[in-house]
């Protein structure tokens, strides 16, 4: 059976068309574009980076990371254009799974990846307080911020994401395309106003010491450490699955959504040029290289930007637990899973979220320890559901794999293997604290595996126990009925 129009690839996938296409490839990607945040996203980990390696993890990183998280962008590309539907990767592993394993495997996908996009609201609204209140300082340098104005800012960006995301469809494309032309032109303005606004002299570092010198901050050897500043780059260019989750509302969603997810990868290589002149975290670099209102003007467009990549990911983030909670997957799922009859939009599953956020953003008054050990693990959590699928497709999926018009060809299983490759050296290290020995203590212990692997452990003793009973996985249907 040929399936030509988007409704009827859905419902060859086992579910019924309930949204509005009206994303075109364009606004896809622009709520992807706008979800990298690519700007504010280097703003709030530069620090990381530079505190690992120095500007060779900010050269060297990017260049070196970026070849793998592209080849995780294509290969997920391939799954969306076979599969588009809301629930993306979660419903790709159950599709690709052996026979017997596609509830179970689909379930911890599906738990890390809402868990990966779930605490990315609250630290991306963290981060951008941070940076706020260090444009304050840059003017009252003995302003010190409490904890429950912390709080309130966090908090506060946190509620505005959830307006945005229960908004129709429509608006969703046009405020995000628009914000793809303003974070254009922010790059812009960065890549040429950053260099014509130092007062220093000499302007920067000399070439061989940014591709060369490793400033090693960490216990571990130089190449760990290099390894450990692709931090800032991992979190910058997380958010490309994002066109995958909107496939539902996206017109002609097997060539536009992998597209989109491809182009949101590609362009995110423009800010390298930003790296080389940067020795310092974000604000505190522009401040000894530039004047007060210079530091300010960048910062002001940094958190306008963070701001709408906030917006982005709560989108995201509430599709998520819609396809999730339709297949009965989430806590009350029957409640969470109904799409608002006036914006066509799921409005529940953006009231669960923002719960579930407020839960999070509450961990600020439990300590920098804890809150920054729950929004470190985001990053594992994304990369193990990221990589899921793409390993099935690679290695087990035999005949359930059936490509869709937008595919790689004979490339496919290469670059898809090569992206594994990467991840299966990068999850280890995102849990590697910077430090060992006798430095390492409570405060600089890295706890992302602990944040993660226990409610992952957790879960899958849920499962065993209660979930298989009556758990199904994604509605999936044979393959052959998609051709």
């Amino acid at each position: 059976m040929t399936l030509t129009d988007d409704a009827g690839v859905l419902r060859a996938c086992g579910y019924e068309q309930e949204f509005k296409r009206e994303l075109s490839l364009f606004s896809s990607f622009s709520v992807s574009f706008s979800a990298l945040g690519i700007l504010p996203g280097i703003a709030s980990t530069l620090a990381c980076s530079l505190g690992s390696a120095g500007t060779v993890g900010l050269t060297w990183g990017w260049l070196l990371a970026w070849t793998g998280i592209q080849c995780g962008a294509a290969a997920m590309a391939e799954l969306a254009s076979s599969m588009p539907t809301s629930g993306g990767l979660y419903y790709a592993v159950g599709v690709l799974a052996p026979p017997g394993w596609g509830p179970f495997l689909a379930y911890l996908t599906g738990w890390s990846n809402w868990f990966g996009q779930s605490t990315a609201v609250p630290a991306s609204s963290y981060g951008m307080v941070s940076i706020l209140v260090a444009l304050v300082k840059v003017y009252k340098s003995d302003f010190e911020v409490t904890t429950a104005q912390m709080f309130g800012l966090t908090y506060s960006l946190t509620l505005m994401s959830f307006f945005f995301a229960v908004l129709p469809t429509r608006w969703v494309a046009r405020i995000n395309t628009a914000m793809t032309w303003f974070n254009i032109a922010a790059y812009f303005v960065f890549i040429i106003g950053v260099p014509a606004a130092v007062v220093n002299r000499p302007r920067f570092r000399s070439s061989a010491e940014v591709w060369r010198t490793i400033t090693n901050s960490t216990d571990w050897p130089d190449g760990i450490a290099v390894l450990l500043s692709f931090l800032t780059v991992i979190w910058t260019m997380g958010g490309y699955d994002t066109p995958f989750h909107l496939s539902e509302e996206c017109a002609n969603s097997q060539i536009a959504t992998p597209r989109a997810i491809v182009s949101t990868a590609v362009i995110t290589d423009v800010p390298a040029a930003l790296q080389s002149p940067l020795g310092q975290p974000f604000v505190a670099a522009l401040r000894q290289a530039t004047s007060p209102t210079t530091t300010l003007s960048f910062g002001v467009i940094i958190i306008i930007s963070g701001t709408f990549a906030i917006q982005a990911i709560a989108i995201t983030c509430s599709r998520l637990a819609y396809a999730y909670a339709r297949d009965g997957l989430l806590p009350a799922s029957r409640l969470v899973s109904r799409v608002n009859g006036h914006t066509l939009t799921p409005v529940n599953a953006c009231v669960f979220n923002l719960v579930v956020n407020t839960a999070f953003v509450c961990l600020i008054f439990a300590g920098p320890v804890t809150i920054g050990a729950v929004f470190s693990a985001g990053a594992v959590a994304a990369y193990f559901a990221f990589t899921m699928p793409v390993f099935l497709r690679c290695f087990l999926a035999g005949d359930r794999w059936r490509p869709g018009p937008w595919n790689l060809g004979k490339w496919g299983r290469p670059v898809g293997m090569y992206a594994c490759g990467y991840v299966s050296v990068m999850l280890p290290i995102l849990c590697f604290p910077a430090v060992r020995g006798a430095n390492l203590t409570a405060q600089t212990m890295n706890w992302a595996v602990l944040v993660w692997g226990g409610p992952m452990f957790l879960a899958t003793i849920y499962f065993l126990l209660v979930v298989r009973k009556t758990y199904k996985g994604p509605k999936v249907r044979s393959p052959a009925s998609w051709l």
